[in-house]
C-alpha cells in the first residue's frame, strides 16, 4: 500500500505536553490521548516495539489517531499482528471514526487490490469521505475516478470541481489535471489563460509534463 510519509497524526495533538517514552510496564494507565502521544515520540525515538504498543492500546479504546499510526506501522512493516488483514482492520477502525487519513488510505487498498479485492465502487466511497473533509489526494482520486468512470458514473464537470479543490489545496497532479481541462475544455469552458496558469503552479512544484505545457502553450 502506498501512503504519504506519516507525521504520525501530531496535528491533533500539539495541545498536549511531550512525555517521554512511556515504560511499557505503565502504558495501561496512561489516559488514551497521552497514551496516543507516548506512541509518537517512541516512534520518533526509533523505538518500534514500544509505539506499536501505545498505539495498539490506544487504537482498542477507540483512539483514531492511534488506528491510524497502528495501521501505518503495520502496512509498512515496522510492526506484526497475528490478526487476519490487520491493515484493513485497523484503517477501516480509524476510517469508521472519520479521521481523512485513514479514509483516504483505507480507499486506496481497494484501489490497489492490498489485501482485498479490488473495488472502484468501494475505493469512491471512501475518496468522497475523506474529500468532503478537505483531504487534497482523495479529492485528487476521487477526480480521477470520475473523469474515467471508474466505479461512478462518468462526470467531466464533478471531475473538474475535484480536481479545482484540490488544486488550490496545492495538489501538484491536481494543478497539472485542471491545467489540462482548461486546455481541452472537458468539463469546463476552454480558457487557456487559466490552462497556463495551473500548468505553471505545477510546473512550479517539479511537474515535467506541466512544464512542457507551458512552454507549448506560450507560458514559459
Amino acid at each position: 500500500m502506498t501512503v504519504r510519509p506519516a507525521a504520525l497524526a501530531l496535528a491533533l495533538l500539539l495541545s498536549f505536553p511531550t512525555l517521554a517514552t512511556t515504560p511499557a510496564a505503565s502504558a495501561q494507565t496512561l489516559p488514551t490521548v497521552q497514551l496516543a502521544l507516548a506512541g509518537i515520540n517512541a516512534y520518533d525515538a526509533g523505538d518500534f516495539d514500544q509505539a506499536a504498543r501505545c498505539f495498539h492500546i490506544a487504537g482498542r479504546r477507540g483512539n483514531r489517531l492511534a488506528q491510524y499510526n497502528y495501521a501505518i506501522m503495520l502496512a509498512r512493516g515496522e510492526t506484526s499482528s497475528a490478526e487476519p488483514n490487520p491493515v484493513w482492520r485497523w484503517l477501516r477502525r480509524a476510517s469508521l471514526s472519520g479521521l481523512p487519513q485513514a479514509q483516504y488510505a483505507f480507499a486506496l487498498l481497494y484501489t490497489n487490490g492490498d489485501g482485498v479485492s479490488r473495488n472502484p465502487r468501494t475505493a469512491a466511497q471512501w475518496y468522497l469521505k475523506a474529500a468532503v473533509q478537505g483531504h487534497a489526494a482523495a479529492q485528487t482520486a476521487l477526480a480521477h475516478q470520475l473523469l474515467d468512470g471508474a466505479g461512478v458514473p462518468r462526470d467531466e464537470r464533478l471531475a473538474a470541481r475535484w480536481f479545482g479543490a484540490a488544486a488550490r489545496a496545492g495538489d501538484r497532479d491536481a494543478q497539472r489535471e485542471l491545467a489540462q481541462l482548461f486546455e481541452t475544455g472537458e468539463g469546463v469552458d476552454q480558457d487557456l489563460a487559466a490552462a497556463r496558469y495551473w500548468y505553471d503552479r505545477a510546473a512550479r512544484q517539479g511537474d515535467a509534463h506541466a512544464r512542457e505545457r507551458l512552454r507549448i502553450l506560450g507560458g514559459d
